[in-house]
């Protein structure tokens, strides 16, 4: 038997009982049962943090920031934007409330809705990429952290808002690091223009509240406790080499021996794995004995369009068991009613860059102890629960404290361009809450110098050109930002926004192991031999044709939603070239200037065959390959350029395009003097 652990001592308030939280099933929509008045009213004042109601206002009226540590399922999320908004602490402006994850800000912004009794997009709205449901009488807003950012372009001193809420500060991702440096600055602005107060809230479950409150200098830091149920741990009495088949077995092992009202919830690292575990799921679920419970089995990942979202707040069928596998986004922005048991592989995928070397790796890797016990307290919302630790007492105990902050391991190119176009006057001096290394700025400010963003000046900090400013206007990454703008001289603007969409969501193409010889017959008709780019653009074209049948993906194994989603982002990327004056032409079939845009867009992610049949990085010369997965797996381009890198047991270079040494000479001539090296004939 696995060894039994009890709830982590490390938490520095009380946890007690109490009756369910309130971000409880959801009907289709993001709309929950509307309950009759006093059973809401009923529900808010059985929440703990409303014996607190009275002092923390007292608190939040005296100070112009604090950190707020509520215990998960005290109520802070939902509750403490009311309370703001009663106090007439949201008159003089709207009540923002930030999170990090679109599913979470929906989902909230419902809840609140409905225990203010008014119709999403009034008082209580939301703001999410490609989606604003709000309107001019909103006065308390959810939004992504992204979302923020994006208004705060427009406006650094934020004035449409007299309170910022910054929730689950502790997932500390780019975005939200980014946006406790422009709040803090909008705050002192204000107060220098003498403009209406700014008042800050930082909250979150766990987090390094020392941290924060130096960073706002000396801000009070306030304590809500929670209700968290006892919560039993096991371990596995020996590592775990392949944690999707534990992961698989530990599922069923549950849902022979629990009765069908417990739900399970299981961590994965990404759309792939999940897809495939669900699939599994089913397949064995087909098979079971008289007397098991039917399954339904929900994927849960950001990319996933929102209305399969919000499936997983439904609850199962009566006499049926709910499953949902997720990504890291069921850590703790939102809470899935009916979870009892929680299987944690103790995995996440995330993205490391190296300066050094140039590389950006997507990398799964272990979780942090914080994401393990916030993933355990999953499990204790609703009654006590058990967690299923795929790893071993031992492992557990050398993973790190405390997650590294995404600002502290991404490629700050992306950062740096929204900095600046942020009007920051000095962006290597902006004060980040954790400061990335010089090695990182600085490798950032090259790369953006290499894009024509920016320019410096001798003892002048760096600044937007022209094109970086158009760059900034677009929701990516700088290299696809430049790509698009670049479209025009090459006439195949309609391409490259196919494309860059298609890229920017994960992967449309579905490719089950156990039906490879299927899928390959399949795709011929698509697959072109310039590349992965072009592969992509033809299924699109051809999925279009089509209307978007989801017959026809289904049998071409292309992942509609996905499809979709893309769809969604292509239309708000050309709305943006519009809104540019752009010219937007068709290549039709000349794919060679297709082909010419990318490898000027995508300079700095080439690479170039060798002697000995390797290829290597054109940048920095590191070894790489061809991921399986590509159409150019068994060719041998010269030349090619890449989107990532990911890193397994080798690197692989995702999603190619061949493309001539020549185009990439004319790209960036200075930059190939200095790298390139004769590729082999």
């Amino acid at each position: 038997m696995p060894e039994v652990r009890g709830p982590p001592p490390a938490k520095r308030f009380r946890a007690g009982p109490g009756v369910p939280g309130n971000r409880g099933a959801m009907l289709p929509g993001g709309r929950r049962p509307l309950l009759g008045a006093e059973a809401l009213e009923r529900q808010r004042r059985s929440l703990p943090i409303f014996a607190a109601r009275g002092p923390l206002l007292a608190r939040l009226r005296s100070a112009e920031c604090a950190i707020l540590i509520g215990e998960t399922g005290s109520g802070k999320t939902t509750q403490i934007p009311q309370y703001l908004y009663e106090a007439g602490l949201g008159r003089q402006g709207a009540i923002a409330v930030t999170q990090p994850r679109r599913v979470a800000a929906i989902s909230l912004a419902a809840r609140v809705s409905d225990e203010k009794r008014t119709e999403l997009g009034k008082l209580v709205g939301y703001t999410v990429r490609f989606d604003d449901v709000t309107s001019e009488d909103t006065r308390i807003k959810f939004l992504t952290d992204g979302m923020l950012l994006r208004e705060a372009i427009s406006d650094a001193l934020l004035r449409k808002y007299s309170f910022v809420i910054l929730d689950e500060a502790h997932e500390r991702t780019v975005h939200t690091d980014v946006l406790l440096g422009v709040v803090k600055a909008a705050q002192r602005r204000r107060k220098e223009l003498g403009k209406p107060v700014l008042r800050v809230l930082v909250m979150s479950a766990t987090m390094d509240v020392d941290l924060f409150s130096r960073y706002f200098d000396g801000a009070p830091v306030l304590y809500v406790e929670g209700r968290q149920h006892p919560i039993q741990v096991y371990y596995t009495k020996q590592p775990q080499s392949d944690y999707l088949h534990a992961a698989l077995v530990s599922i069923f092992q549950i849902h022979q021996e629990a009765p069908p009202s417990q739900d399970i919830l299981a961590f994965l690292t990404g759309q792939e794995e999940i897809e495939a575990l669900c699939k599994a799921c089913r397949d064995i679920a087909r098979h079971l004995p008289d007397g098991c419970p039917p399954l339904l089995v929900l994927p849960l990942y950001a990319s996933l369009p929102a209305s399969q979202q919000l499936r997983v707040f439904q609850g199962a069928p009566k006499g049926s068991r709910k499953i949902v596998v997720s990504t890291n986004i069921a850590e703790t922005s939102i809470t899935i009613a009916g979870i009892k048991h929680v299987i944690d592989t103790g995995m996440v995928k995330a993205k490391k860059y190296n300066p050094e070397s140039g590389l950006e790796v997507l990398a799964v890797q272990r979780v942090s102890k914080t994401q393990a016990w916030q993933r355990t307290g999953r499990a204790g919302r609703e009654e006590s629960g058990a967690c299923y630790r795929l790893y071993t007492e031992d492992e557990f105990e050398q993973f790190d404290k405390m997650t590294v902050p995404e600002i502290q391991r991404c490629n700050l190119a992306g950062v740096l361009l929204q900095l600046l176009a942020l009007r920051v006057p000095d962006v290597l001096g902006f004060d980040f809450v954790s400061k990335p290394s010089a090695d990182r700025l600085q490798a950032a400010v090259e790369q953006l110098e290499l894009l024509g963003a920016l320019q410096r000046k001798k003892d002048e900090p760096p600044a937007l050109t022209p094109t970086g400013r158009k760059m900034a206007a677009f929701p990516l990454e700088p290299k696809f930002a430049k790509t698009i703008l670049l479209s025009p001289r090459f006439h195949c603007t309609e391409e490259i926004l196919t494309i860059v969409s298609l890229l920017s969501v994960d992967s449309v193409l579905h490719n089950p192991p156990s039906r490879r010889d299927e899928v390959q017959a399949v795709r011929k008709k698509f697959v072109s031999s310039e590349g992965d780019h072009l592969t992509l653009l033809n299924v699109y074209r051809a999925f279009r044709n089509v209307g978007g049948s989801k017959e026809w993906c289904k049998e071409n194994f292309v992942n509609s939603k996905n499809m979709l989603l893309a769809a969604e982002v292509r239309a708000q990327l050309r709305d943006i070239c519009v809104k540019m004056s752009m010219p937007i032409e068709s290549s039709r079939a000349d794919t060679g200037n297709v082909r010419r845009c990318l490898a000027h867009g995508l300079f700095m992610n080439t690479a170039e065959l060798q002697p000995d049949g390797t290829y290597v990085t054109v940048d920095t010369r590191q070894p790489v390959a061809i991921h399986p997965s590509s159409v150019l797996f068994h060719c041998k381009p010269a030349c090619v350029a890449y989107n990532e890198l990911l890193s397994t047991n080798k690197c692989y270079m995702r999603d190619l395009c061949v493309v001539d040494e020549d185009w990439l000479y004319d790209a960036a001539p200075d930059y190939f003097r200095r790298k390139m090296r004769a590729a082999p004939s």
